[in-house]
């Protein structure tokens, strides 16, 4: 009760100077620093950070990123020794969402976004009031995490997250330009292991972070990942921030992947980037792939895709795969794709299907489906075949 008592009457001594130094608003900040008497270098930080997110739980400390980013960041990676956050606001790619901590994507307001827990990895999302941010300019966060003197994670957060960086040194650099965020980020996408499963890799947040860049570099540098000599996880990866974030130049891109990449892995994943792309042009190429990829592997993955993107319009590219594909299997997985439909679309055609398509395989599959659907027309077609 005493340590209350202490810090209720140090935040009302904080306040009052503030108001009467004519910046009241910065003590706010400065409170939720702990029970320690201010000192100038404190309230000087304070009073910088006005360009900066809102921080809590933090000893935060503004700078200017300087000449050079990279050389910036190196240099005060090279004397963390403990644990420490570093942040700089870029414009973000226009979307209908914001990217709120990491990868939780939201489409209101984020809320708080927990950059340390007991590991001192997870994060965590609450909602405050749900208003949104309708107009302006949105700027994307990205962090790094500092320790043993080099950078081991790098992050993102929307610019209306409330950060909390556990009682950890925070680092704020204001003047970056996007294209040096973009370089720099990119040494770390060149340099990390995307083999496998690693979405909290630090090549991942890399890459997570130039992708939502509004800047031309970012689509520079993700043709770059997707040339033939990079590695296929780093490509496909590459290919879906093209297709979820980086609009007519990322379709453009996407295209060219469809029709020149040596993997069948890699198209087939471009078949599934496409199918998250708004632009004009996407669902075509995505029926392109479905009728002319030499791999029947890629060709089901397309018509998978179309399936759950487009719906009705879809419908004579999957029935024209089932009835012309040479391949069993492309046809199995049309009959499959039917079954993603709508029930008004779908289930009409998967009898029409069952009742008559000439080879034997793709019957049954038509069947199978329609007994999963649950649908009222399939039970009729059913007893209908069973009372002949």
């Amino acid at each position: 009760m005493r340590e209350d008592r202490i810090v209720s009457t140090l935040r009302r001594i904080i306040g009052l100077a503030m108001i009467l130094t004519g910046i009241g608003g910065g003590a706010v900040q400065l409170a939720k620093g702990g029970a320690s008497a201010p000192s100038v270098q404190a309230s000087a930080a304070v009073a910088q950070a006005a360009d900066s997110p809102q921080i809590e739980n933090a000893k935060l400390e503004t700078r200017t990123a300087g000449a050079s980013l990279d050389a910036t960041i190196r240099e005060i990676a090279g004397s963390a020794e403990k644990a420490e956050w570093l942040g700089y606001r870029v414009d973000e790619v226009i979307g209908e969402r914001g990217v709120c901590c990491d990868n939780n994507w939201n489409s209101g307001n984020c809320g708080t976004c927990w950059l340390e827990k007991e590991n001192g990895r997870a994060s965590g999302t609450t909602h405050t009031d749900g208003s949104v941010k309708l107009e302006g300019t949105r700027q994307l966060i990205v962090l790094y995490r500092l320790e043993a003197k080099q950078v081991v994670t790098i992050r993102v957060a929307s610019d209306d997250c409330t950060l909390d960086a556990g009682g950890l040194p925070f680092i704020w650099l204001t003047g970056v330009k996007a294209p040096e965020s973009v370089a720099l980020l990119a040494t770390y996408v060149h340099g990390a292991d995307f083999e496998g499963h690693g979405e909290h890799k630090i090549g991942h947040g890399a890459l997570t972070a130039i992708a939502l860049h509004a800047d031309a570099s970012a689509d520079r540098a993700l043709e770059s990942f997707v040339t033939p000599e990079q590695r296929e996880e780093l490509r496909r990866q590459a290919a879906f921030w093209m297709g979820a974030a980086r609009g007519k130049a990322g379709l453009s891109a996407l295209q060219h992947m469809a029709k020149t990449d040596a993997s069948s892995d890699v198209r087939a994943h471009v078949a599934f980037a496409l199918s998250v792309s708004h632009e004009t042009g996407a669902l075509e190429e995505m029926i392109r792939m479905a009728h002319d990829d030499t791999s029947s592997h890629v060709r089901g993955q397309a018509l998978f895709w179309l399936a759950q993107k487009a719906g009705k319009e879809a419908v004579g590219t999957i029935t024209a795969a089932i009835d012309n594909d040479p391949d069993t299997d492309v046809k199995k997985k049309a009959v499959f794709a039917l079954s993603q439909l709508p029930k008004d679309e779908g289930v009409p055609k998967l009898i029409e299907v069952a009742q008559t398509n000439h080879n034997r395989e793709v019957r049954k599959q038509a069947m199978f489906w329609l007994g999963q659907s649950n649908d009222p027309r399939a039970l009729q077609f059913f007893e209908k075949v069973l009372t002949q």
